[in-house]
């Protein structure tokens, strides 16, 4: 079987077992502080890995991807702002055209937003506001010589949107979910091209080696389009994220792109 039959059967086993929840969705937009959304996603998708401080060439393969993500009503303004807590960690392996070298990125990424409820209906809900955005990883060339690796770390001011859609087919609900964040200013840390990480940390040649970003520096975005059903009392997340991490810095160009697929299980707390 190739690759769409599976996805294909694995949909077509997820409707098959959709049929059998009934009843209403329970969902984020409570307006109980008390009350979390919790979501834990595993995911597999493609990757596209490119660092001219390690490589010339673009290394293309496959990414795994774990997300887990806290979302609640605030307790100063619970009809009007949600506070939300987003980590996740992705690993890529990739090989260059010739398929004779490879790479390993590895990268994780924290989040802390809060988003104000612009409009709302009984089924639909639009939020935007700012996200704290912190990345920390690198990126490993097997064959890289006296420069194998590259650090990732950075930190950002998104901004960000979400949208809520509730809806039915038949007797049966969903939630449609997507979220946007485009990172607003930053810092990131970057070697100058040509430079060593000797020249750095033991010689202590780092002027400029952390550097402010822009969009035009650091032109980036992350989307995250998912569903969220009922099989009997479970809640499950399936979803697609559109990661596209770019970066122009020091005389480097660097880029991390990933469309992964990812798939969970979605729980609602009361605190205590």
């Amino acid at each position: 079987m190739t690759a769409k039959h599976y996805i294909a059967t694995f949909f077509l086993c997820l409707t098959t077992l959709v049929v059998q929840a009934q009843g209403t969705l329970y969902n984020e937009s409570s307006t109980d502080p008390t009350i979390v959304t919790r979501a834990t996603s595993y995911g597999i998708g493609v990757a596209n890995v490119f660092d001219n401080y390690l490589s010339p060439q673009a290394y293309k393969g496959t990414e795994l991807r774990l997300s887990r993500e806290s979302i609640h009503a605030t307790k100063w303004a619970p009809e009007t702002w949600k506070a939300q807590t987003y980590f996740q960690g992705y690993m890529d392996y990739t090989s260059n055209r010739a398929d004779n070298n490879h790479t390993v990125a590895a990268v994780t990424n924290w989040n802390y937003g809060l988003h104000r409820v612009l409009f709302q209906t009984a089924k639909f809900q639009v939020l935007a506001g700012g996200v704290a955005d912190l990345n920390g990883g690198f990126i490993y060339n097997m064959r890289g010589g006296n420069n194998p690796a590259n650090v990732r770390v950075h930190a950002n001011l998104d901004a960000s949107a979400r949208l809520l859609w509730h809806t039915h087919i038949g007797s049966f609900p969903f939630l449609l979910r997507y979220q946007l964040n485009v990172p607003l200013v930053g810092l990131m840390f970057s070697p100058h091209y040509g430079q060593s990480y000797y020249e750095i940390f033991s010689l202590g040649d780092d002027k400029g080696v952390v550097k402010p970003t822009t969009p035009l520096s650091q032109p980036t975005l992350r989307s995250l389009l998912s569903v969220d059903f009922q099989i009997r009392k479970t809640t499950l997340r399936v979803g697609y994220v559109c990661d596209l991490q770019q970066a122009k810095l020091n005389g480097l160009k660097s880029h991390l792109y990933a469309h992964t697929l990812m798939v969970g299980f979605v729980k609602h707390l009361k605190k205590l």
